[in-house]
């Protein structure tokens, strides 16, 4: 039987097999976000496997799913991308078990991801608790960085520390996570940190308050946001959320398209109670690759779900 999955935006489909075991079940692909075909593979496997990591699950085996104009562009650029796939997935060692392939004028690519569960152990987005803190595993602004690339602005030092995050997987944050009462989690991917908070607010019939100065951003994030160097799903995003959101007069609408920005295989965001916290904060920072950080908190229900100060 069916136990979550999109009625309430949870990050995987999940079907119980047995009373101790459950199948979790996501997707994800898109265009092409860096020009290294090989390394796109790799970012894209990334942000597909990162619903399952988010539930607590782990991931057994694959699909790809490819587009590609084969005509236009030589077939050696689909099999880099491919191998950038297969080699990110064997890092973990999960098999990719073929897939398919269509053709299209703009290449894409991604996988369909199947992974396992235990049923006493889900980690789903909607049951964040009043008074936890909230988590973040890596910095955001990748969507940001990803249009300054384009634009051929970022200077390399930014370039590689944008796919360094984009290209490494949540599994030690997630293995991590495991080992202590954690209450709610999510990912961080299109929607944007503010986009994924508010699911987790609304799921949870909860409010939460962040502060800006605490989120981790990847460098040179704020110096792009302020020449205004943003993506249009990062606009979209802020918008779509107008009316749930409240800023103190503060903070900039630069710093809060930053908060919305559309990410590529974001962190973590962490719900859990205080006093587990800290505790997963500092094993998250001696053994995770970036810095975690404690953004803010979770409360009962106001008139806005994100509150943002300064």
């Amino acid at each position: 039987s069916t136990l979550g999955g999109f009625s309430s935006f949870d990050d995987c489909g999940i079907y119980k097999i047995n009373d101790e075991k459950s199948i979790i079940q996501t997707l994800d692909f898109f265009t092409p976000i860096v020009d290294d075909p090989y390394l796109f593979g790799q970012i894209s496997a990334a942000n597909s496997l990162s619903d399952i990591y988010a539930m607590g699950g782990t991931p057994l085996f694959a699909l790809n799913i490819t587009a590609f104009p084969s005509e236009k562009i030589s077939l050696d650029v689909l099999s880099e991308i491919l191998q950038g796939g297969i080699d990110k997935c064997n890092s973990i060692n999960v098999p990719i078990l073929g897939g398919h392939t269509i053709k299209d004028d703009i290449p894409k690519y991604g996988l369909a991801v199947t992974g396992l569960i235990d049923n006493n152990s889900i980690i789903k987005n909607n049951t964040a608790k009043k008074g936890d803190d909230i988590i973040l595993t890596k910095p955001i602004g990748s969507g940001i960085i990803s249009t300054a690339i384009k634009k051929q602005l970022a200077k390399k030092s930014t370039i590689q520390q944008a796919i360094d995050t984009m290209n490494t997987l949540n599994d030690k944050a997630s293995g991590i996570m495991k080992k202590y009462h954690v209450n709610a989690c999510t990912d961080v991917t299109g929607f944007g940190l503010l986009g994924h908070l508010n699911e987790m607010c609304k799921g949870s019939n909860l409010s939460a308050t962040i502060s800006y100065k605490n989120v981790p951003l990847i460098p040179e994030t704020e110096k792009f946001a302020n020449n205004g160097i943003i993506p249009g799903g990062t606009k979209s995003n802020l918008k779509f959320l107008n009316n749930v959101l409240l800023f103190s007069d503060s903070i900039r609408e630069s710093q809060k398209l930053i908060l919305a920005d559309a990410q590529t295989s974001g962190g973590l965001l962490i719900s859990c109670d205080e006093s587990d916290s800290k505790k997963i904060l500092n094993e998250l920072n001696i053994k995770a690759e970036f810095t975690s950080k404690i953004i803010g908190k979770f409360k009962d229900k106001e008139k806005y779900n994100i509150y943002c100060k300064e």
